[in-house]
């Protein structure tokens, strides 16, 4: 009797021992359980992101609409063309200040270079909100003035530099003329205005050097 005592004792000493053991266990999970996510997958999200503008929409021409209004492809060729004009003139005035033969070509390039520096960032903004797609380097006919500029010096230089860059800003006149009396884009009205007013100040800076010659000026219409 004395014996079965001890031997029920110890078998629930044992007992509890492993009851003990297994509770502070944690069982390694199996390749199987660590693939299974706790996460619950994303159902119907949606991008927060401005949708793209649709393929082939900037070769297609023609008017679309904004939340300032008709988009037409004249407001577009604007917004385009004052953007070129940033691309070769704003670093042909800042040769310009370097290269001048005279001081006053050096400084009225200083204050165009400045101002181009303000179209350009804004002419960025514009087509950014209105999602046009713009140059990133001159045309052939830029980069030709540009090479010929260049490739002068001393007083050559000053009369070509105003030469090309008077042309230049009297060629985009009509088009801001036309697109300020016909959009209907808020955006672009306002923009055609900052830039018309860049524009006729650089022509009054360049025929300010004196340099202003026949030359300088486009042969009128017939």
């Amino acid at each position: 009797m004395r014996l079965s005592r001890r031997v029920l004792a110890g078998c629930g000493l044992g007992l509890l021992c492993s009851a003990t053991a297994c509770a502070g266990y944690t069982p390694t999970p199996t390749s199987d359980t660590a693939a299974v996510s706790t996460v619950p997958a994303a159902v119907g999200t949606e991008t927060t992101e401005p949708p793209a503008t649709p393929a082939g929409e900037e070769q297609d021409g023609g008017t679309r609409q904004t939340e300032w209004g008709p988009l037409s492809e004249a407001d577009r060729d604007l917004i385009r063309k004052v953007r070129l004009a940033s691309l070769w003139e704003m670093p042909m005035a800042q040769d310009a200040v370097q290269r001048a033969a005279t001081a006053r070509v050096r400084q009225i390039s200083g204050e165009i270079a400045s101002q181009h520096h303000t179209l350009d960032r804004q002419v960025r903004d514009v087509a950014a909100k209105l999602q046009v797609k713009l140059p990133v380097k001159p045309t052939t006919q830029q980069q030709a003035w540009m090479s010929d500029i260049s490739g002068r010096t001393g007083a050559a230089y000053d009369t070509t530099y105003v030469k090309w860059l008077r042309l230049a800003h009297g060629q985009i006149f009509p088009l801001i003329g036309t697109v300020r009396g016909s959009t209907q884009n808020t955006l672009v009205r306002r923009f055609s205005e900052q830039a018309n007013a860049a524009v006729l100040n650089h022509q009054r800076l360049l025929e300010s050097t004196g340099l202003t010659t026949p030359a300088s000026f486009p042969t009128p219409p017939s």
